[in-house]
């Protein structure tokens, strides 16, 4: 009785923790690094290349493997076919090839540069897929503060409404008022619903990189305006010619040409097999059998010839490829610099002189509306020049954010103090 009562007991209090860990999980927002963090360890686009990955370090042991020897039995003068007790002479022995040395490790040094150029394929699509969980992630804010600023206008507008009713009861405005009021009540609802659907596509679009369900509930946290970076175009460039992954990828295929041109060479010269057997003869005394064979590539000028050739467009060809990359980068990172520069500039003229002018316009007018002095369709034409503004400001923040992304991707490394929240 008591040792059931222990499990009844059990059994409640794991279902308890159960219960408590799942509402805590639920309830449970993510930041940008987690959420970058989920999606470097669940995207299968990048769990794709991993293993492709690793398949290729695998091809670097299968090159360095060594040929296997031979097991060799030579059986001479049978009386019959296949009468090997009645045979007048036999052979039995092993047999190694041996190949010129440096074949070996050459061969293991081109499946390495071959595993390099994906590792920077890896690196590029890591921060490819960066750029996006960032893009996703604030358009998930820029939806949800669109849609508090809706829901603000929603009361507003109502709050509005309200009072025109009160003034036309009273006799201080017609009835027209009530309905324009009316009208902007019904606009405001329906901005709202677009505003909410907005929100749940810019949560799915996150979902799906994060390799999680489309709808699935999904809380995070951030703030639109992040810190100012200062930036030096400069500086910037020469990270991004260091750290761009296609530059490490285009130089480990260069050096894998120059490898192959090399192995080309090599194929001139000869493997050796050696071997070594016991001899017998029938009524004489067993002997041992050593024999080194050593083919002579006479034939075979002309296809290593070509090989030769081959690597050496190839290597040409990347570097052409190589100098082509780095005015590209050059031009990406000045391209995203100018814009982080320009949104910066935006985000400022808004913070210093277009909201707060917006603002007071819009009291104004209002106080003018209750005292009767002006129209309700100039008040509802100030509050939409102010909500005009918020939400071009926050479209600001976005736009900062999004090219401060663009020029992490461009360099290849993340910016100091780009995040403020820091996972927990």
């Amino acid at each position: 009785m008591r040792l059931r009562t222990l499990v009844v007991i059990v059994l409640a209090s794991f279902s308890l923790i159960c219960v408590l860990g799942a509402q805590e999980t639920a309830g449970t927002s993510m930041s940008l690094d987690q959420c970058l963090d989920l999606a470097f360890k669940q995207n299968p686009l990048l769990l794709s290349a991993l293993e492709k990955y690793r398949a290729s370090r695998a091809r670097v042991s299968q090159a360095l493997a060594i040929p296997q020897p031979s097991l060799d039995y030579d059986s001479d003068l049978q009386p019959r076919p296949l009468d090997f007790r009645g045979s007048g002479e036999s052979y039995f022995g092993v047999s190694q090839t041996v190949e010129f040395p440096g074949k070996r490790s050459l061969r293991g040094k081109i499946a390495r540069r071959e595993s390099d150029e994906l590792l920077s394929e890896i690196d590029l699509l890591k921060l490819d897929l960066g750029f996006q969980v960032k893009q996703a992630f604030f358009g998930l804010l820029l939806a949800r503060e669109r849609a508090n600023t809706a829901r603000q206008d929603v009361d507003l507008s109502r709050d509005f409404l309200q009072k025109a009713e009160v003034m036309r009861s009273s006799g201080d405005i017609a009835e027209v008022e009530v309905l324009r009021a009316r009208v902007e009540a019904a606009r405001t609802a329906n901005a709202l619903r677009a505003a909410e659907n907005e929100t749940r596509l810019a949560a799915a679009a996150l979902n799906f990189l994060l390799a999680r369900k489309k709808y699935e509930s999904l809380e995070i946290r951030g703030e639109m305006r992040g810190p100012f970076i200062p930036l030096d175009l400069e500086a910037l460039k020469q990270k991004a010619l260091a750290l761009r992954p296609e530059l490490r990828g285009n130089k480990a295929a260069i050096e894998k040409e120059s490898l192959r041109k090399t192995q080309a060479y090599l194929s001139y010269l000869p493997d050796f097999d050696l071997g070594i057997s016991r001899h017998r003869i029938a009524g004489e005394q067993k002997t041992w059998d050593f024999t080194v064979s050593i083919p002579i590539p006479i034939f075979f000028w002309q296809p290593a010839k070509g090989l030769v050739a081959e690597a050496d467009a190839n290597r040409e060809s990347l570097k052409r490829e190589s100098d082509h990359l780095a005015n590209a980068i050059s031009l990406e990172v000045e391209e995203a610099y100018m814009n982080a520069l320009a949104a910066n500039d935006q985000i400022r003229l808004f913070e210093e002189q277009v909201l707060t002018q917006a603002e007071e316009v819009y009291e104004i007018f209002l106080f003018k509306f209750q005292e009767g002095e002006i129209g309700g369709i100039e008040l509802i034409d100030a509050r939409r020049s102010l909500n005009d503004a918020r939400g071009s400001y926050a479209d600001a923040l976005f736009n900062y954010r999004v090219t401060i992304a663009a020029l992490e991707k461009s360099i290849g490394q993340s910016l100091d103090g780009e995040h403020d929240d820091k996972t927990d």
